[in-house]
């Protein structure tokens, strides 16, 4: 109940609800009804692009590769958020101008610390040998 002691109307919502299950199922049941039925033997092979499917599709990547799309993902959105800062600059004056450089200083203090962390680093073995030596001195110091 509202303040006033109405009762809120729910049959709108009701409705809504009941229809879209109803349209959902009758293009599911007209599909299945006027859909073609064929299982020729080329029907059931694997077929992407214009290609015949070869070897597994259960490869081992990198982490690195996985370290850079979440990287990607990241950065992207918080490109997002500055773009969004941008269109309302006016509005937001000069707490939003200090509000977005704390932001992007927040930013790149992280993408320092993932740089000095060696997460970047696509270098060569030896590199990668400094980087584990210096991770094992750290797991002894704790």
């Amino acid at each position: 109940m509202d303040p006033a002691g109405n009762t809120p109307v729910l049959w709108p919502l009701v409705v809504y609800f009941a229809s879209v299950i109803f349209l959902a199922g009758a293009m599911i049941g007209l599909s299945a009804l006027l859909g073609e039925k064929h299982m020729d033997r080329d029907t059931a092979d694997v077929y992407e692009s214009g290609i015949p499917a070869t070897g597994s599709a259960r490869l081992r990547l990198n982490a690195q590769f996985y370290l850079v799309a979440m990287f990607f993902v990241i950065f992207d959105l918080e490109t997002a958020i500055i773009v969004a800062w941008a269109v309302g600059v006016r509005e937001l004056g000069w707490t939003g101008y200090i509000e977005i450089l704390i932001f992007i200083g927040v930013l790149l203090t992280a993408l320092v610390y993932l740089w000095r962390l060696g997460a970047l680093d696509w270098g060569t073995s030896k590199s990668r040998k400094t980087l584990e030596e210096r991770n094992r001195r750290e797991l002894k110091g704790k």
